[in-house]
Protein backbone atom coordinates (compact mmCIF):
# COMPACT_ATOMS: atom_id res chain seq x y z
CA UNK A 1 0.00 0.00 0.00
CA UNK A 2 1.21 3.45 -1.18
CA UNK A 3 1.75 6.38 1.24
CA UNK A 4 0.41 9.71 1.10
CA UNK A 5 2.09 12.41 -0.18
CA UNK A 6 -0.15 15.14 -0.16
CA UNK A 7 -2.89 16.24 2.01
CA UNK A 8 -6.15 14.57 1.62
CA UNK A 9 -7.32 17.07 -0.69
CA UNK A 10 -4.78 16.01 -3.02
CA UNK A 11 -5.04 12.77 -2.30
CA UNK A 12 -9.01 12.96 -2.90
CA UNK A 13 -8.10 14.51 -6.55
CA UNK A 14 -5.51 11.89 -7.61
CA UNK A 15 -8.00 9.17 -6.84
CA UNK A 16 -10.97 10.38 -8.67
CA UNK A 17 -8.51 11.10 -11.80
CA UNK A 18 -7.39 7.25 -11.85
CA UNK A 19 -10.75 6.83 -12.47
CA UNK A 20 -11.33 8.39 -16.00
CA UNK A 21 -10.27 6.07 -18.64
CA UNK A 22 -6.98 5.65 -20.26
CA UNK A 23 -5.32 7.50 -16.63
CA UNK A 24 -3.68 4.94 -14.43
CA UNK A 25 -2.28 5.73 -10.80
CA UNK A 26 0.78 7.35 -11.92
CA UNK A 27 -1.20 9.46 -14.56
CA UNK A 28 -3.83 10.21 -12.22
CA UNK A 29 -0.45 11.79 -10.20
CA UNK A 30 1.04 13.47 -12.98
CA UNK A 31 -2.20 15.17 -14.25
CA UNK A 32 -2.61 16.18 -10.64
CA UNK A 33 0.86 17.90 -10.53
CA UNK A 34 0.39 19.44 -13.61
CA UNK A 35 -3.04 21.35 -12.90
CA UNK A 36 -1.30 22.41 -9.48
CA UNK A 37 1.83 23.47 -11.42
CA UNK A 38 -1.30 25.98 -13.29
CA UNK A 39 -3.93 26.21 -10.82
CA UNK A 40 -4.89 29.56 -12.08
CA UNK A 41 -4.69 29.12 -15.82
CA UNK A 42 -5.93 25.30 -15.69
CA UNK A 43 -7.46 24.47 -12.28
CA UNK A 44 -9.57 26.99 -11.88
CA UNK A 45 -11.09 26.99 -15.01
CA UNK A 46 -11.79 23.59 -15.10
CA UNK A 47 -12.99 23.92 -11.98
CA UNK A 48 -15.48 26.58 -13.10
CA UNK A 49 -16.76 24.43 -15.95
CA UNK A 50 -17.20 21.01 -14.49
CA UNK A 51 -19.34 22.81 -12.19
CA UNK A 52 -20.91 24.79 -14.52
CA UNK A 53 -21.63 21.73 -16.54
CA UNK A 54 -22.83 19.55 -13.96
CA UNK A 55 -26.15 20.62 -13.39
CA UNK A 56 -27.04 21.10 -17.59
CA UNK A 57 -26.16 17.73 -18.65
CA UNK A 58 -29.13 16.13 -20.14
CA UNK A 59 -30.29 13.43 -22.06
CA UNK A 60 -31.56 13.76 -25.44
CA UNK A 61 -34.78 12.33 -25.48
CA UNK A 62 -34.79 12.07 -29.47
CA UNK A 63 -31.42 10.32 -30.24
CA UNK A 64 -29.73 9.52 -26.82
CA UNK A 65 -26.92 11.78 -27.10
CA UNK A 66 -25.73 13.81 -23.78
CA UNK A 67 -26.08 17.64 -24.22
CA UNK A 68 -26.63 20.99 -22.12
CA UNK A 69 -30.49 21.14 -24.35
CA UNK A 70 -32.51 18.67 -25.38
CA UNK A 71 -33.34 17.90 -28.13
CA UNK A 72 -29.55 17.97 -28.44
CA UNK A 73 -27.61 20.28 -30.83
CA UNK A 74 -27.45 17.62 -33.31
CA UNK A 75 -30.68 16.98 -33.58
CA UNK A 76 -32.14 20.27 -33.52
CA UNK A 77 -29.73 21.18 -36.88
CA UNK A 78 -31.49 21.85 -39.82
CA UNK A 79 -28.89 21.59 -42.12
CA UNK A 80 -28.29 17.88 -41.48
CA UNK A 81 -30.03 15.05 -43.75
CA UNK A 82 -32.94 13.89 -41.63
CA UNK A 83 -33.56 10.98 -44.26
CA UNK A 84 -29.91 9.19 -42.98
CA UNK A 85 -29.99 7.73 -39.18
CA UNK A 86 -26.50 6.26 -38.12
CA UNK A 87 -27.07 4.16 -35.55
CA UNK A 88 -24.31 3.39 -32.45
CA UNK A 89 -23.39 1.85 -29.67
CA UNK A 90 -22.11 4.68 -27.39
CA UNK A 91 -21.89 8.91 -27.16
CA UNK A 92 -18.61 8.45 -27.96
CA UNK A 93 -19.20 6.47 -30.97
CA UNK A 94 -21.50 9.52 -32.04
CA UNK A 95 -18.67 11.69 -31.24
CA UNK A 96 -15.95 10.04 -33.11
CA UNK A 97 -18.23 10.32 -36.16
CA UNK A 98 -18.45 13.45 -36.05
CA UNK A 99 -14.57 14.61 -35.32
CA UNK A 100 -14.10 12.57 -38.04
CA UNK A 101 -16.43 14.68 -40.24
CA UNK A 102 -17.60 11.42 -42.15
CA UNK A 103 -21.63 11.92 -42.75
CA UNK A 104 -24.12 15.07 -42.14
CA UNK A 105 -26.83 12.77 -40.98
CA UNK A 106 -28.91 12.40 -37.72
CA UNK A 107 -28.10 9.94 -34.83
CA UNK A 108 -29.95 7.35 -32.99
CA UNK A 109 -27.56 5.66 -29.50
CA UNK A 110 -28.23 2.08 -28.80
CA UNK A 111 -26.70 3.11 -25.24
CA UNK A 112 -24.42 -0.55 -25.77
CA UNK A 113 -24.75 -3.51 -27.92
CA UNK A 114 -25.83 -6.75 -26.81
CA UNK A 115 -23.59 -9.16 -24.88
CA UNK A 116 -25.24 -12.05 -23.05
CA UNK A 117 -22.37 -12.43 -21.13
CA UNK A 118 -22.93 -9.46 -19.28
CA UNK A 119 -26.36 -9.67 -19.25
CA UNK A 120 -26.87 -7.26 -21.57
CA UNK A 121 -30.66 -7.62 -24.12
CA UNK A 122 -33.24 -6.06 -25.92
CA UNK A 123 -34.73 -4.56 -23.27
CA UNK A 124 -31.26 -2.60 -22.40
CA UNK A 125 -30.36 -1.03 -25.43
CA UNK A 126 -32.28 2.09 -26.74
CA UNK A 127 -34.25 -0.06 -29.47
CA UNK A 128 -38.23 0.56 -29.14
CA UNK A 129 -37.18 4.37 -29.66
CA UNK A 130 -34.78 3.30 -32.84
CA UNK A 131 -37.67 1.44 -34.48
CA UNK A 132 -40.65 4.48 -33.79
CA UNK A 133 -38.81 6.70 -35.49
CA UNK A 134 -37.91 4.94 -38.16
CA UNK A 135 -41.66 3.72 -38.50
CA UNK A 136 -42.88 7.46 -38.32
CA UNK A 137 -41.48 7.63 -41.58
CA UNK A 138 -38.44 9.78 -43.20
CA UNK A 139 -36.09 7.72 -42.82
CA UNK A 140 -34.55 6.20 -45.81
CA UNK A 141 -31.68 4.51 -45.38
CA UNK A 142 -30.61 3.33 -41.50
CA UNK A 143 -26.40 3.01 -41.46
CA UNK A 144 -25.15 0.66 -38.59
CA UNK A 145 -21.98 1.80 -37.26
CA UNK A 146 -21.47 -0.18 -34.54
CA UNK A 147 -17.74 -1.47 -34.70
CA UNK A 148 -16.72 -4.97 -35.48
CA UNK A 149 -16.79 -6.49 -31.98
CA UNK A 150 -18.95 -9.75 -32.13
CA UNK A 151 -21.40 -8.12 -30.06
CA UNK A 152 -21.80 -5.31 -32.00
CA UNK A 153 -22.31 -7.55 -35.41
CA UNK A 154 -25.11 -9.50 -33.34
CA UNK A 155 -26.54 -6.34 -32.12
CA UNK A 156 -26.30 -5.69 -35.91
CA UNK A 157 -28.10 -8.75 -37.64
CA UNK A 158 -30.49 -8.04 -34.80
CA UNK A 159 -31.32 -4.17 -35.45
CA UNK A 160 -31.52 -5.36 -38.94
CA UNK A 161 -34.07 -7.93 -38.20
CA UNK A 162 -35.75 -5.34 -36.33
CA UNK A 163 -36.43 -2.87 -39.43
CA UNK A 164 -36.90 -5.47 -42.09
CA UNK A 165 -40.36 -4.46 -42.93
CA UNK A 166 -40.18 -1.38 -42.80
CA UNK A 167 -38.57 -0.93 -46.23
CA UNK A 168 -36.05 1.57 -44.81
CA UNK A 169 -32.13 0.58 -46.62
CA UNK A 170 -30.14 -0.65 -43.86
CA UNK A 171 -26.22 -0.58 -44.34
CA UNK A 172 -23.42 -1.41 -41.93
CA UNK A 173 -19.69 -0.14 -41.74
CA UNK A 174 -17.22 -1.31 -43.96
CA UNK A 175 -14.64 -4.26 -42.94
CA UNK A 176 -12.36 -1.77 -43.03
CA UNK A 177 -13.17 -0.78 -39.77
CA UNK A 178 -10.67 -3.72 -37.59
CA UNK A 179 -12.30 -6.33 -36.07
CA UNK A 180 -12.21 -6.20 -32.55
CA UNK A 181 -11.95 -2.48 -33.03
CA UNK A 182 -14.12 0.65 -30.93
CA UNK A 183 -14.85 3.26 -33.26
CA UNK A 184 -14.03 5.70 -30.57
CA UNK A 185 -10.28 4.56 -30.98
CA UNK A 186 -9.67 4.99 -34.69
CA UNK A 187 -8.64 7.62 -36.62
CA UNK A 188 -10.74 9.70 -38.59
CA UNK A 189 -9.51 8.81 -42.00
CA UNK A 190 -10.62 4.88 -41.65
CA UNK A 191 -13.93 6.41 -40.09
CA UNK A 192 -14.62 8.71 -43.26
CA UNK A 193 -13.41 5.65 -45.47
CA UNK A 194 -16.13 3.21 -43.93
CA UNK A 195 -18.80 5.23 -43.91
CA UNK A 196 -17.91 5.83 -47.43
CA UNK A 197 -17.85 2.40 -48.02
CA UNK A 198 -20.81 0.95 -46.48
CA UNK A 199 -22.52 -2.10 -47.59
CA UNK A 200 -25.81 -3.35 -47.58
CA UNK A 201 -27.33 -6.65 -45.63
Amino acid sequence: MSRAVAGPEIERLIQLLGRLPGLGPRSARRATLHLIKKRETLMAPLGLALQDVLGKIVECQVCGNVDVRDPCTVCTDIHRDSSVLVVVAEVADLWALERANAINAKYHVLGGVLSPLDGVGPDDLNLTKLVERVGAGGVSEVILALGATVDAQTTAHYVTDLLRDTGVKVTRLAHGVPVGGELDHLDEGTLSAAIRARTAL
